[in-house]
């Protein structure tokens, strides 16, 4: 990964913990960043990628900034693929009821490398019967 001009002082993404999955991702703002409830905004992170071929990169919530304060990660996972060398963007929204600040530094969201299938995509004229057949949302019960 590279440190981009903006973000040269910023550590780079850390596991919090020995199990953790996820390492945090920091706000490289060059000034801090209110979101009013209901607003969006596309957070630079300061850092690109060079992601093995057969990986990606899935970016999440922080549960604790989700759970606390309402601000989440908007298209989550969103996915960094291997042949993508720009910086990383964290979409955040704020869905509390209250504005909520992003300064520099701060820890925003998480990502985790994780290995890629691809499939090989074929029409079909029919497909073989299962046991729930095209039975949409709601169709195998809510508890």
């Amino acid at each position: 990964m590279c440190r981009l001009p903006h973000g040269a002082d910023l550590p780079l993404p850390a596991y919090a913990t020995n199990g953790a999955a996820g390492a945090d991702i920091r706000a490289a703002l060059e000034e801090p960043l209110t979101l009013a409830p209901g607003a969006r905004a596309l957070v630079p992170t300061g850092l690109s990628f060079e992601i093995p071929a057969g990986y990606e990169v899935q970016v999440r919530p922080r549960s604790g900034l989700a759970a606390k304060h309402g601000v989440t990660v908007l298209n989550t996972p969103g996915t960094i693929d291997s042949d993508y060398r720009g910086e990383v963007k964290i979409i955040l929204v704020n869905l509390g009821e209250e504005a909520f600040t992003v300064a520099r530094g701060d820890r925003i969201a998480q990502m985790v490398v994780a290995p890629v299938v691809q499939a090989e995509f074929g029409e079909r004229k029919s497909l073989a019967v299962s046991e729930r057949g095209d039975g949409g949302f709601g169709s195998t019960g809510t508890g």
